[in-house]
């Protein structure tokens, strides 16, 4: 495999007659192997690099129709990419050649890990580089359980830091948009400490705040009036155990799905407990949650400030952050639309009610500013007259 002393990266920038007149370099099992980094002879603007892809199919690496290669694209703008068998052809911007060619390397190194690429992590993957935050293959690569053959691991930077809060801290909170794995994840790291025996139970819970917790008014038994609120986190449990012993779990109280006012009163001791929806829970109802923490016990907190159902008052969330902010071994994880895992329009929706919602609240600050300096005004325009008043009373 024709190569040069110099590193790949100086490569890119020598003409092709003399990169091929150099020794041989050493293969190495865990990179894509380069047939060729050269500068395009045409332009000193431009340059090409190539990869020849060894143990991966190119299937999993580039995805159905290569529809993967697009998003790489998209990634690079100023790059073209072209696959020919097992080669991988990088032309354009030298900077965005070298970015896109360690992001391919990176993306190689992850389906040897078994993960099933999707362009979430391709985008996630590129980020991670372009903030020099480390390297996905060790950032992404870290699984938290597999079900029936599907491996659960955090897909952002933004979750990974998530996760390992969890394994450090006693009580997290997960606080971001919809979409973020937020809940999905708790779970997961649920399920994961019961089958390591490190909780005798599972407690998943939800506020029923449609219901206003008085469900003695809706039809059916307790259990088909409390079924709705809590069904996302039954589907979830379903995905992430085998089925047929989730009933049996549930019958004898290892895990157990139930809705907020089912905690007051009780100490949950070697319990794994997720608190999913917080945002709407009352300041009264997070603190009674919170006190319920007992020995050897873990907490997660999930929820979005943003949807927030309460008809009135504040929000416990909310609040919360500002209470609890600072205390060692309380964590507070804040993702964003970047950690996004659904549709890449839903992230986008995120960060436009975001604005949207900026732009209110400094229309609303405004106008509360505008009437203090109006309240203002008037008493200083009223202190004259009482003083008027004052003294035609005292003549």
């Amino acid at each position: 495999m024709p190569t040069s002393s110099l590193g790949p990266l100086e490569r890119e920038h020598l003409p092709e007659s003399q990169d091929q007149s150099a020794p041989p370099e050493p293969t190495t099992p865990n990179r894509a192997s380069q047939d060729r980094d050269a500068a395009s002879p045409s332009s000193p603007d431009t340059a090409e690099a190539r990869l020849h892809v060894d143990g991966v199919a190119m299937v999993r690496l580039l995805g159905a129709q290569d529809r993967l290669l697009g998003t790489i694209e998209t990634q690079y703008p100023r790059v073209s990419l072209h696959v020919r068998g097992n080669e991988i052809t990088l032309s354009g911007d030298p900077d965005q050649v070298r970015a896109a060619r360690l992001l391919i390397e990176e993306l190689i190194e992850l389906v040897k890990q078994g993960q099933d690429l999707d362009p979430i992590e391709v985008r996630s993957s590129a980020r991670i580089l372009d903030d020099a935050s480390g390297r996905p293959s060790e950032l992404l690569g870290q699984s938290i359980l597999t079900s029936r053959g599907k491996t659960i691991r955090p897909k952002t930077l933004g979750q990974k830091e998530y996760v390992d809060a969890v394994d450090e801290n006693t009580i997290v909170f997960g606080i971001g948009p919809a979409g973020t794995g937020k809940t999905y994840l708790a779970m997961a790291k649920a399920v994961q400490a019961l089958q390591r025996k490190e909780v005798e139970r599972i407690i998943l819970t939800r506020p029923a705040v449609e219901a206003g917790e008085r469900l003695g008014f809706l039809p059916g038994t307790l259990t088909d009036k409390i079924d709705p609120y809590l069904r996302p986190l039954y589907d979830a449990l379903n995905e992430m155990m085998d089925p047929e012993l989730v009933p049996k779990l549930l019958a004898t109280g290892t895990v157990e799905v139930a809705p907020l006012a089912y905690m007051r009163g009780r100490t949950l001791n070697n319990a794994f407990i997720v608190l999913d929806e917080a945002q709407n829970t009352t300041p009264e109802q997070m603190k009674m949650f919170l006190t319920r923490l007992g020995f050897g016990s873990k907490m997660i907190v999930t929820g979005d400030i943003t949807q927030v159902d309460l008809p009135v008052g504040a929000s416990g969330l909310r609040l919360v952050t500002r209470v609890l902010d600072g205390i060692n071994d309380i964590h507070f994880a804040r993702l964003t639309s970047d950690d996004v895992v659904r549709h890449s329009l839903v992230g986008r929706i995120v960060d436009a009610y975001s604005e949207y919602d900026q732009v209110k609240q400094a229309e609303r600050f405004e106008r509360s500013q505008a009437q203090e300096f109006a309240n203002r005004a008037e008493r200083r325009g009223a202190a004259p007259r009482d003083r008027a008043q004052r003294r035609g009373k005292s003549s």
